[in-house]
Formats: structure tokens, sequence, C-alpha cells
């Protein structure tokens, strides 16, 4: 950063453009020396705000740090759709310019609970602005309520294919366009019969899910069946054991090495959407299986590592906890991961062969920790009765790092 940074102020703006600004907002921009925005937003302001008009290049972010310096000394206003600190330019500016001053304007969301009539606090949000539709689906459950920003016109209808596909398509959706704007429309039908073929690119979808297919809790544990897989998966009921060890927080990284179908980094990330993870997987297949999971489970973001490890370790993203699920007995396995964790950090590691319980019954006598293990049997016909089918057990170890 320069030693004479520019004095930067962030305008939220709607699509009533310049009358729907409070006073702050456009003595704001009547001060800028320069004004950066997109060329429609740009295009909002009267033309006695003398300010340079710089419009945003595409890709954006590699753009800021020389858009800054270009303006160091000069008093800057950066022009944001609605609230910026939500979705929005504000809190990227921030890693670059901590001083930023911020003058929100209410948010599309905000706009479209206020037309619909619902309560921010009981319905869920997502921004599908820079994520793909995937995101969605941890949010597709009956009786709730969900907006959605709108990434472009076809946003709409990626939305109601994913609503159908899931055996939502009765579920009530609406599109709220050009909110407060001279422009605002609001179209609203069931998701599978709605024409969403001419759109608005600057939209908000309303989703009100009814009675439809399956929906998946977000509490570790999902049904086997949830996953492709061509058997190496951690069962069921072992996974819901080894997520609550694992213990997901908000904005922790997890390694998942040797992920087989990938369902620990996948139930992982679905617990918040700040949590995120990277699989490790030799097997190409298997990789490409686990990327498959993750969209169709609504984690499209996981990161699959398709390598051997330890050597595929190397370079990873530090983590702040490590799940082995395979290649326990590989030379440097556990050696790499325990190096790589910082103070702190969590590990936790399965075992099924006598082979492999050795190896953990032996970094637990040197490093402590918890062993447990893990019997499951479940009822299975026995002619014409029910007896019980034994799972094989599986012994689990994890460990804090001091």
């Amino acid at each position: 950063m320069t030693d004479n940074p520019a004095v930067l102020t962030v305008v939220g703006i709607g699509a009533d453009g310049w009358a729907g600004l409070a006073g702050t907002a456009t003595a704001a921009l009547a001060a800028a020396e320069v004004i950066i925005g997109s060329s429609r937003q740009l295009d909002l302001l009267p033309a006695d705000v003398r300010g340079q008009r710089v419009p945003w290049p595409s890709p954006l972010l590699p753009a800021i740090p020389g858009l800054l310096a270009a303006s160091a000394g000069k008093r800057l206003a950066v022009l944001a759709s609605g609230d910026p600190m939500f979705h929005g330019i504000g809190a990227t500016l921030r890693r670059f310019a901590p001083d930023l001053t911020v003058i929100p304007h209410p948010s599309s969301i905000s706009l479209a609970a206020a037309r619909l009539g619902w309560p921010l606090a009981d319905i869920d949000t997502v921004s599908l602005v820079t994520a793909p539709v995937e995101e969605l689906h941890p949010l597709v459950q009956p009786g709730r309520r969900v907006l959605i920003l709108g990434r472009d016109a076809g946003t709409p209808a990626q939305v109601a294919a994913l609503l159908v596909e899931r055996g939502y398509g009765d579920s009530t959706l609406t599109v709220l366009a050009q909110l407060g704007g001279p422009a605002e429309s609001i179209v609203s039908g069931p998701a599978r019969q709605l024409d969403l073929t001419d759109m608005d690119p600057l939209n908000v979808i309303a989703v009100e899910f009814g009675p439809g297919g399956r929906a998946l809790s977000r509490v570790p544990g999902l049904p086997d069946d949830s996953y492709d897989s061509d058997g190496q998966l951690t069962k069921r009921e072992v996974r819901a054991v080894t997520l609550a060890l694992l213990g997901p927080r908000p904005g922790e990284l997890l390694w998942d090495v040797g992920a087989g179908s990938g369902s620990i980094a996948i139930e992982w990330m679905r617990t918040h959407p700040a949590c995120r993870a990277v699989a490790v997987e030799s097997d190409p297949t298997r990789a490409a299986r686990i990327s498959a999971n993750a969209r169709a489970l609504g984690v499209p973001k996981l990161s699959v590592i398709e390598g051997r490890a330890p050597a595929a370790l190397a370079g990873l993203p530090a983590p702040d906890v490590i799940f082995i699920g395979g290649g326990v007995t590989r030379g440097g396995v556990l050696d790499t991961a325990w190096a790589a964790l910082p103070a702190g950090g969590r590990l936790v590691a399965n075992a099924v062969t006598l082979e492999s319980e050795a190896v953990l019954a032996a970094w637990y006598a040197k490093l402590g920790g918890n062993l447990t293990r893990v019997a499951v049997s479940r009822g299975a016909p026995v002619g014409g009765f029910t007896g019980w089918k034994p799972m094989m057990p599986v012994t689990i170890w994890s460990v804090r790092k001091p």
C-alpha cells in the first residue's frame, strides 16, 4: 500500500439510483475526486457529480491494488449494490483499505423481504452471485423459506430446475427484479410452471418450500445411500461418531486423507457454510466421484486433490483438523499429518485392520489422546425373522496437538 492512501468511502446504491440515496451518501459522492463502480451504477449518477468515473475492469479482484494506488491522496468513492457489507464489495475492499468508510443502502434481500412480508430472522439466505447453484441443496427443506441473490438472468431458471430435480417443483418461486427502481417487477408461481426465459439480470429469487422429495439433515450421519460409492465409504454410524470427534467449527479447514467417497469432508462442510475441506484421494475414479457427491450434497466448493499421501499433502493450505480414513499404515502419512497440524489442531484416524490398529495403538502410546472402538450391528432378514448383521468394528484414535 502507498504511504499516502486514498480516502476511501464505499457507497451503497439501489436500482432507484440517486433519488434513493441519503444525504451522507450524496455528499460523499459529490465530494469524491474519483468514483469507481460498474457501468450501470455510474450511469445512475447525475451529470453534476464531477468526480472522474472509472468502471470496474474484469477480472475485478486483481485490479483493486492498482486502482487504489492510482487514486493515492485523492478522495475516492466506490459504488456498491445495496449494502456493501452483505455479499458486496465492501468486505473485499476492507482487505486492502482497513480504514474505509461504508455508507449502506437497503440490500436487495431486505427489499425482497419487505415486499413479501417475510421476517428476515426466520429465513435462510444464500448468494449465487459467485457460487454454483448446488449450494442451495442443504437449504431445501419442507416448510422453509429462502432468499437467493441471483447472479444473472439465468439464475431463476437454474434454481427452478434444481427444485424440480429434487421433487420440489410445486414449491412457490418468486422472482423480484430491479427492486426499488422504476422497472421493479415481481413474478410468482410453482417452480415447475413459471416461464423464466426472459428475466432481468438484477434479481432476487424467493422460494417457499412445500412438500417434496427427500430432505437431508445438516447433522452428520447422512444415510449411506446419499452417496455414490464403490464401497469405500465410512458407514453412517461410524461417520456420525467420527464427525463428533472431529468437532467442526465455522471457518476451520479439514484435510480428509484417503477420502474414498468424500463423506467425511462433505458432512464437515455441510455443518456450516464457513467450514472448508480438502479431500485427498489417490484413485482417479474415486476422486471424480467425490466431486460429484459434493455437488449433489450442496458443497461444490470442496477441494479434491488426486494423489497419494504423504506426497500429495505437500503444498496444501495449513489445516486446522485432519482426518485419516485410509493409509495409516503407509510410511510417513501420520508423521506428515502430525507435523502439518498447528498447536491446538485436532487429528482423528480410523482403522479397520489389525495392522492399522497396531499403528494407531503405537501413536496412542506415544502421544496419548483417546481410543474408541465402534461396533455396529444392523437388523437384517434371517429367513422369515430378523437378526443382527454385524459390520466390521472400527477403531478411532483422536488427539489434540499441544
